[in-house]
């Protein structure tokens, strides 16, 4: 199966007044400068629209430079004045309301200076976030991801603050943003707009740690967002104080299409913020999460005592504090990517009582670890380092590790139901013709299914006692 790809865009069809060749033209108009050894095609890239070499390109190369003026935020937008006066009530958890406001505005207006660039995307429902599929959907194909949990907390965050902060300034301001015409549906499409289109620049580290940072808020970078992502990527995008520029970061053949990167996203990142996956197998930055829950489950597992429960309760309620409630333990393809935060979980879990009392009484441990011990610790929660564990940590991993395996989907395909294992999911996703049967959707589900599930089967693999 082919790299899915990140977007659905319009065709552009082969007259100079297509949506791509308006696109173009507006880009030479606001000094937007396209090195003459790429080209924005449909033919020959992954996606509707994608970038492609027509040369050799070395590393180093300036692909493209995007001036700032070009770039869309709210700082940018033809009402930029009147949200800049109404910043303060404007202030949400998101922060993202002053730009998607700038988007309501500039894509429903005929005269718009961003109408070539917006009318690539003709109609925002070409894009395929898990928050528009069902929730019955989400539910069957994603189960076990945390795909489903972070689109309802998504979508809950979007109506609350569509209904509290957006709605009370379209009503203040009736001249520029109309309720019927700006709706929440629009509002939704353009929240998946930008988590899939945005960037935010980098911030540097500040010196004087008192000095309060500006918000890194997203915005919409021409050009920049018609590459597509892939982890192995060939180009990245530089911001300099009066540009943006894409740079060539290993050499890309005549031919060869031009990739960004997103930064390092797991498959189930990929497809919950911007809809689409990369084959498992290929996909370095691939993850899959233990709940911290399950590894408590598993340590009161054999118990017969409420004293003895109580106790890893009272560990468990510690732990939440030491490690700010953290929700899971992530596991990568090469071991834990949060090793401390477990090793600290297992030490903690698998104290006597009597060293849980002075543990409490010490109020924990009483030196940060330094440099080298952090160093053992992450070869400890590497692939190598995991089955010389200690036999009590290395049940713990095992059991969660096991217990959440079987939170995955259990789907019926052709007549089968999948038990706990990857027996259907290995066998679907190994025969082409099977999977050529899927539709788009049940094919990112299972990309993102397989990814984490063999992550935590060779998990379970290297903890075995």
């Amino acid at each position: 199966m082919a790299t899915e790809a990140k977007r659905s865009k319009v065709d552009s069809g082969s007259d100079f007044s297509s949506p791509l060749q308006n696109f173009l033209q507006w880009c030479h108009k606001v000094d937007l400068v396209l090195s003459n050894k790429v080209c924005v095609r449909k033919e020959g890239t992954v996606a509707e629209y994608g970038m492609l070499a027509k040369d050799n390109i070395e590393e180093g190369e300036v692909l493209f430079t995007i001036p700032r003026s070009a770039l869309l935020h709210q700082g940018t937008t033809a009402v930029s004045a009147l949200l800049e006066e109404e910043r303060s009530s404007l202030e949400s958890s998101s922060g993202w309301v002053p730009l998607l406001l700038a988007l309501l505005y500039e894509h429903t207006s005929p005269q718009s200076h961003w109408n070539a660039y917006l009318s690539l995307w003709t109609d925002f429902k070409t894009l395929d976030h898990p928050m528009f599929w069902s929730k019955e959907e989400r539910d069957r194909l994603l189960r076990g991801t945390g795909i489903p949990e972070a689109v309802d907390r998504d979508l809950a965050n979007i109506q609350g603050e569509y209904t509290e902060v957006v709605l009370p300034f379209i009503a203040k301001h009736p001249a520029h943003w109309n309720r019927h015409t700006h709706t929440l549906e629009l509002y939704t499409q353009l929240v998946a707009f930008v988590m899939a289109y945005s960037f935010q620049e980098p911030q540097e580290e500040e010196d004087d740690e008192e000095e309060e940072k500006a918000p890194n808020l997203p915005m919409m970078v021409p050009m920049a967002d018609m590459l597509n992502h892939v982890s192995n990527h060939n180009a990245n995008l530089e911001f300099t104080p009066d540009s943006l520029k894409m740079v060539c970061v290993r050499p890309i053949r005549k031919g060869e299409e031009v990739f960004n990167t997103y930064g390092q996203m797991a498959n189930w990142q990929l497809l919950h913020m911007y809809g689409f996956t990369e084959l498992h197998q290929s996909n370095s930055n691939d993850t899959a999460d233990i709940p911290s829950a399950n590894l408590y489950k598993v340590a009161t597992q054999g118990f017969q005592f409420d004293l003895e429960k109580q106790l890893v309760e009272e560990k468990r309620e510690m732990l939440c504090q030491i490690m700010q409630e953290k929700a899971a333990f992530v596991f990568g393809k090469q071991g834990c990517l949060t090793d401390t935060e477990l090793h600290t979980a297992l030490k903690v879990l698998c104290m006597s009582k009597e060293e849980f009392s002075d543990f409490k009484e010490n109020e924990g441990w009483e030196e940060e670890e330094d440099d080298e011990e952090e160093e053992t610790i992450s070869l400890a929660f590497s692939n190598e380092g995991l089955p010389a564990l200690k036999a009590s940590w290395k049940r713990l991993i095992h059991e969660a590790a096991r217990l959440t395996v079987r939170a995955y989907t259990h789907h019926k395909e052709e007549g089968k139901m999948e038990g706990e294992g990857m027996d259907i999911d290995q066998a679907l996703i190994q025969d082409q013709a099977a999977i050529a049967a899927l539709n788009s959707r049940q094919q990112k589900a299972l990309q993102v299914r397989c990814g984490q599930k063999s992550i935590l089967y060779r998990l379970i693999e290297l903890t075995k006692s």
